[in-house]
């Protein structure tokens, strides 16, 4: 070969190695997770000319971007911008920015005080004119709900500068320098948005608008030790501050009525350190700053032996005719609490568990508080004053609708068989109607096994019935029940439910307006059905939901629609159950047309947000490999623009692709999974496989997954990038069978992709967490196929499981085990077989996997001595086993320095057994107590 050739031959080779290199990308690390951005807090506002969303690191400082819907490119940045809000006049955004964390971390290792810690700032920034105006030291802010151009802004306590000491003043006796009041209470600014007009109140405590921004209500704080909190009331279309009450110990619960007419309020004037403080219910006139008392302890009308209750939430009713009120017994005996002569240490603390209790001790104690706070609905009429108990001790549920726009509500009570929840979780009720007016209570079903709600005009009572599997209807006018959907021939109970549980329904979408109809979803299509008429029900979308595999369901468009408008768009959105593919159609609420698409895609859509006063839409839109980013277009869905560029570096890293898989179960169903590949994927390699499962997971093919420190799993991007491949199938349970059938999907849907011919056979895992962790222990005890194994949180032992208490509720595990995911179907003692052969644990001397167990001493849901159970059995087998236990974490980890831990160890466990790389220290010579806290041991052992 000549030179000349050689140097070409060369020159080739170079290039097309900078080619090859120019192409490379490289592979996620743990590093990257706090820079990973998401998007936040999305808003739009109400003439849709506006939007902003905040953009959020994991870890770092977040940022605000507003801009014009027609010029999204020219848009205000405004650094650690968050908690903001469009006002309602569409003229300002307005919003905190916080401190930023590097200074505040800074200052925290210089064991900084609290006090002198830098605060919240308040932004406004006027939207046509570009102007942002920043204020220091914000507490809080408020605007109006529905009207106004006012804004309330509550200042954080001026720092108090310490006094330079004068000997010679010090030394005068007649000089002394007056010391500063000591009050809760800290300035309040109240002005007009563009800052025209401001008021200023020393001394604020607490503050509140009326909805339509009539009024300001505004209590001043005591001030040393004087009782002198008060009440004022500003007008704010003249400026005037009218002083309503004064003198009391508290005041609490300011309420205005829906058009502003009326202030309530509770206060009282015990001791702040009374045990049971006796609170009277007042009401002004805002108009005339008149008060007046409605309501005290000795009321006639009141509960017997009641008092008035400081937590009941006053709520107007719409008419402003009627307040409602909460009453608390006033008959507990408090003699030994109160009795002086007994000291701390002599007290008794117990707690008596008794048969005949309807809630076990640790769900008593779990629900303390609130029911330490649980008050007794009353109301009166403001025209006559009269009181009526409307929840009484044998019905203590009154429920209130979000606006109270009639004399009737939906009590109910479940003491006759609340007894029997820690097994049955679908106890049932008794449901009443109350009568606003005189307190009666009419039974409108006994033991009834739903959750009720009001049509809009109050024509009918509805609820889901688990017994029956159907929609009923009481119709309030006739006193008469009934069945919405039993003359339908499609079912509308869960069809996939394969718990021993009652299976719940597929919702609803609503009333039409009049009541003339009710919306009901099976699994595909949509129902419209009259009461007066079920037989003649109108499948809206025309069956085409149930022929195609599409789910269809009603896009709300108002978030405050009583009733759904007829006349109005019918907007859908779709799901294709096979593909995964999403969009939005179209239909008719006559159902005489058929859909029509609008937009369908290999996407994940959601977020939709439509402007209240024109088509203008926002929406997000992704995929595994796209970022949920924001776009802009309206309810035609054409031309959507994106306006969000969220994590650019994602373009550097070997990222991935997901894809759908079918496969067949060992009994002949088919089934789908998801199997992710890196970016760089070539068929012709093997690559190490992990395996990932919980119940479901194939509908979210196009979910987009950040890297992200692990709560309790893998982060599926790390491990793809990592040049994983990952497989998460779906699973599909018999009833008494939850092992065997997670063996019966999982393994033939793993043997599926081994198929493939591009699976490392040799070198595959298996990982999970709670119910995941379970099946996991489940299959190490049935193959010896994976090479490792990682299992959090898992149930070994369903008979020591069974009896447990899951502490972050209070309730009896054993509802778990008879009704729902363990899916027994019996008790302990009923099916003693089914619990042991479902127990990994009594099969811990066939597991030759190596096994990672994460279980946290602070675990609400799985006890975690079922973590210890399965580590002590595989000790003393001999068998590699590692479990890892966070202090003071619960079942997933919460704490970010944890989950990074974690994710670290789970990479370094994986990689060692799967890919050969070496072990590191804290899996070679573990982490000995005198070591705690002093090293982690990541390094590797070589």
């Amino acid at each position: 070969m000549t030179i000349k050739k050689i140097g070409v031959t060369l020159i080739v080779l170079l290039l097309g190695s900078h080619i090859i290199f120019a192409q490379q990308k490289r592979s996620l690390t743990h590093s990257d997770y706090d820079g990973w951005e998401s998007l936040g807090s999305q808003k739009i506002t109400k003439n849709g000319q506006w939007v902003g969303y905040q953009v959020r690191p994991q870890d770092g400082d977040s940022r605000l971007e507003i801009f014009s819907f027609k010029d999204p490119s020219k848009r205000k940045v405004i650094p650690r911008g968050e908690s903001y809000i469009f006002t309602e006049d569409n003229l300002f955004a307005v919003g905190k920015i916080g401190p930023e964390k590097d200074s505040v971390y800074m200052l925290k290792l210089k064991k900084t005080k609290k006090d002198d810690m830098p605060a919240d700032s308040l932004f406004i920034y006027n939207l046509a004119g570009g102007k942002l105006e920043k204020l220091p030291r914000v507490k809080s802010f408020a605007t109006p709900e529905k009207a106004g151009n006012w804004i309330a802004i509550h200042f954080e306590k001026e720092k108090q500068e310490k006094a330079k000491t004068d000997k010679k003043a010090e030394a005068d006796s007649t000089s002394k320098v007056e010391k500063p009041k000591k009050t809760d209470g800290t300035l309040l600014q109240v002005r007009k948005l563009d800052g025209s007009v401001i008021y200023d109140f020393e001394r604020v405590k607490s503050f509140g608008f009326s909805k339509n921004g009539d009024f300001l209500q505004y209590v001043l704080a005591e001030e040393d030790t004087l009782d002198n909190a008060s009440i004022y009331l500003l007008n704010l279309a003249n400026g005037e501050s009218k002083m309503i009450s004064e003198g009391m110990t508290s005041y609490s619960d300011l309420t205005f009525s829906p058009e502003s007419n009326y202030l309530a309020y509770l206060t009282t004037d015990d001791s702040t350190k009374a045990k049971k403080p006796y609170y009277s219910l007042f009401i002004a006139e805002t108009k005339t700053a008149k008060v007046k008392e409605l309501a005290s302890k000795d009321s006639e009308g009141i509960l017997k032996n009641g008092r008035i209750s400081a937590d009941g939430n006053l709520k107007f009713s719409e008419n402003e005719q009627r307040l409602f009120f909460g009453v608390v017994p006033d008959y507990v005996d408090y003699s030994y609490a109160n009795d002086t002569t007994i000291l701390d240490e002599e007290r008794v603390s117990l707690d008596i568990w008794g048969w005949q209790d309807s809630e076990i001790q640790p769900m008593q104690l779990k629900n303390k508080g609130r029911e330490e706070k649980f008050s007794y609905l009353a109301t009166i009429d403001l025209a006559s004053n009269k009181i009526i108990q409307l929840a009484d001790l044998d019905v203590k549920n009154v429920s209130l609708e979000s606006k109270v726009e009639r004399d009737f509500g939906i009590a109910w009570s479940d003491a006759p068989y609340r007894i029997n929840y820690s097994w049955d979780i679908q106890t049932g009720r008794d449901l009443y109607l109350v009568d606003f007016k005189t307190g009666q209570k009419t039974l409108i079903e006994k033991d009834a096994s739903g959750s009720p709600s009001i049509s809009p005009e109050g024509t009918y009572v509805y609820w889901y019935d688990s017994r029956d599997s159907s929609w009923v209807a009481y119709d309030v006018g006739q006193k008469a029940k009934i069945n919405l959907t039993e003359g339908i021939s499609e079912v509308f109970y869960e069809e996939l439910h394969d718990s021993p549980s009652r299976p719940g329904s597929y919702g609803n979408a609503g009333w039409l307006a009049e009541d003339k109809a009710f919306l009901v979803y099976d699994r595909f299509d949509i129902w419209k059905i009259d009461p007066k008429n079920p037989s003649g029900a109108v499948n809206l979308t025309q069956g085409e939901g149930r022929k195609s595999e599409l789910v269809f369901r009603r896009q709300d468009l108002d978030r405050e629609e009583r009733s759904i408008d007829p006349k109005g768009q019918l907007l859908l959105t779709v799901f294709n159950e096979k593909t995964k593919d999403a969009g939005y159609y179209t239909g008719s609420f006559d159902g005489k047309s058929a859909p029509k698409q609008l937009v369908m895609s290999a996407n994940r859509y959601y977020g939709l947000t439509k402007a209240e006063e024109s088509t203008e839409v926002i929406l997000n839109k992704s995929t595994y490999a796209e970022n949920p980013d924001l776009y802009l277009g309206d309810l035609t869905f054409k031309n959507l623009k994106k306006v969000s560029a969220l994590n650019p570096q994602q373009a550097n890293v070997n990222w991935g692709s997901v894809e759908l898989v079918d496969y067949l179960t060992n009994d002949g169903e088919p089934l789908q999974g998801l199997l992710f590949k890196p970016e760089n994927f070539d068929a012709k390699k093997k690559y190490p496989l992990m395996v990932y499962f919980y119940e479901r997971n194939s509908d979210g093919l196009h979910n987009y997954r950040a890297p992200a420190p692990s709560a309790s799993t893998i982060n599926i991007p790390y491990f793809v990038s990592n040049d994983y491949l990952v497989f998460v199938p779906d699973i599909k349970y018999e009833l008494g069978l939850p092992g065997p059938s997670a063996y019966n999907c999982i393994i033939p849907g793993v043997q599926s992709i081994v198929a493939k011919g591009f699976v490392d056979a040799d070198n595959m895992a298996i990982q999970g967490q709670s119910w995941g962790g379970y099946q996991v222990a489940h299959l190490i005890t049935r193959t010896n196929m994976f090479k490792a194994a990682g299992a959090g949180a898992p149930v070994v032992n369903m008979t020591s499981a069974y009896g447990g208490i899951r502490w972050g509720t209070g309730m009896s595990r054993m509802f778990q085990y008879e009704q729902t995911q363990s899916r027994i179907g019996g008790t302990l003692w009923e099916k003693p077989l089914y619990y042991i052969e479902n127990s990994p644990l009594f099969f811990m001397d066939r597991v030759n996997t190596p096994v990672l167990i994460m279980h946290n001493d602070e675990d609400g849901s799985v006890p975690w001595y079922q973590g210890i159970e399965m580590f002590m059995a595989l000790k003393r087998l001999n068998q590699p086993a590692w479990l890892l236990q966070y202090n003071g974490e619960d079942h997933n980890l919460v704490q970010r320095k944890n989950r990074k831990d974690l994710s670290v160890r789970l990479s370094q466990f994986f990689d060692h057994y799967l890919k050969g790389a070496p072990a590191p220290l804290w899996m070679t010579e573990g982490l000995p107590a005198v070591e705690k806290g002093k090293t982690l041991k990541y390094e590797l052992n070589p």
